[in-house]
């Protein structure tokens, strides 16, 4: 008798993020003043993806 012929499953590459397009950072707005006057100021800053928790790969839901 010949040996059955099984199929491995392939793995499906990672899709990229559409938030973050991959890299798992963000770049946020710094506000300033007040809580009712918040001014948007020039400078940005990093901050983590929350779509993806910084791993650069889409959600599976």
């Amino acid at each position: 008798m010949t040996a059955r012929k099984t199929t491995t499953a392939r793995k499906r590459p990672a899709k990229k993020c559409t938030d973050c397009k991959g890299t798992g950072e963000i770049t946020e707005t710094v506000r300033v003043g007040s809580a009712r006057k918040h001014r948007d100021t020039e400078d940005r800053q990093s901050a983590l993806c929350l779509a993806c928790i910084g791993t650069g790969h889409a959600p599976t839901n």
